[in-house]
């Protein structure tokens, strides 16, 4: 069952079972994650879900509305809804070489050297206001400011075409960009780690803060087992993972895995955490975002 993107009713229970909403994208990382967990390959605690699959930004909004039990969305757009979505442990996607990256057609050097000037004009296809990506662009180039938002998979054929001078991309576009012959301005994962020494904040998982605390913490164990589970068993959603990957090949889905999921997406751990909370203190300091008060994170019951 898919949910229709509309405001739902407050969750329901019958006979112990429990049907939340639930938005992650169809990109390989997020179905390999979550497969065991909607298909029920392992113990749910009687929970069950209302699948949505959405591009980044429409969860991003989606989580501005309210409008999910549970979602992924992007570390810049939490800061928004912090006091609505708590963070859980599980799931995130943090990493090394992960980050977005700048492409061009022509001259890297030139365009990124054009970038850091005041006032710079360049047009950027950017895959959504509130991603992390378009975060680090901001942290990176500050001049640059002249952004046109595009659906991620649309970037790579947007410079091609001209539309815009440079792509800001995600996901498995880099793996093709090199195909397209699309050339690397910078890394932006790289500026991040540089300046850091911590891995890159993506994407997380929160659960609405207006569940139980015993529901939320469930959500968190029984994602915990579907990422496990996944690592135990990477190919039994192979066909799933298949059916929303947009005819990627299987070697291009499982370096895409690969790239996302890591020890960060089955438990935080305070390294994880540590590199959100500077995320976000850079950001407040830069006055991106407004100072975040209030616990981030999933706490013990």
């Amino acid at each position: 069952m898919f949910w229709s993107g509309t405001p739902h009713p407050a969750p329901h229970t019958i006979k112990n079972a429990m049907t939340l909403s639930l938005g992650f994208s169809p990109c390989p990382n997020d179905t390999f994650i979550f497969d065991a967990l909607i298909h029920h390959k392992i113990d749910t605690e009687g929970l069950d879900f209302e699948v949505s699959y959405d591009d980044v930004e429409t969860l991003n909004q989606k989580a501005f509305r309210g409008e999910l039990d549970i979602t992924k969305l992007s570390y810049h757009a939490f800061a928004y809804v912090a006091d609505s979505y708590v963070l859980l442990d599980s799931g995130s996607a943090l990493g090394f070489g992960v980050g977005p990256m700048l492409i061009c057609k022509n001259d890297p050097e030139k365009l990124r050297a054009e970038l850091e000037k005041a006032g710079t004009q360049l047009k950027i296809g950017i895959p959504g206001k509130y991603t992390t990506a378009n975060f680090l662009l901001g942290l990176a180039f500050p001049e640059a400011l002249n952004k046109q938002e595009l659906v991620f998979s649309d970037i790579e054929n947007a410079v091609l075409d001209g539309r815009v001078d440079i792509g800001l991309i995600i996901h498995e576009n880099r793996f093709t960009y090199q195909d397209k012959g699309l050339k690397k301005i910078i890394d932006l994962g790289d500026f991040w780690e540089k300046e850091t020494g911590l891995a890159i904040p993506l994407g997380g998982i929160v659960a609405n803060r207006s569940l139980p605390d015993d529901v939320q913490h469930k959500i968190n164990r029984v994602l915990r087992r579907s990422v496990e589970f996944a690592f135990s068993n990477p190919k039994s959603g192979l066909e799933y993972i298949r059916s929303h990957a947009q005819e990627m090949s299987e070697e291009v889905m499982y370096k895409h895995i690969d790239l996302y999921v890591n020890k960060y997406s089955v438990e935080l751990g305070e390294e994880g955490k540590k590199a959100i909370k500077l995320l976000f203190d850079t950001a407040a300091k830069k006055n991106v975002i407004q100072e975040i008060k209030g616990d981030l994170f999933l706490t013990e019951i």
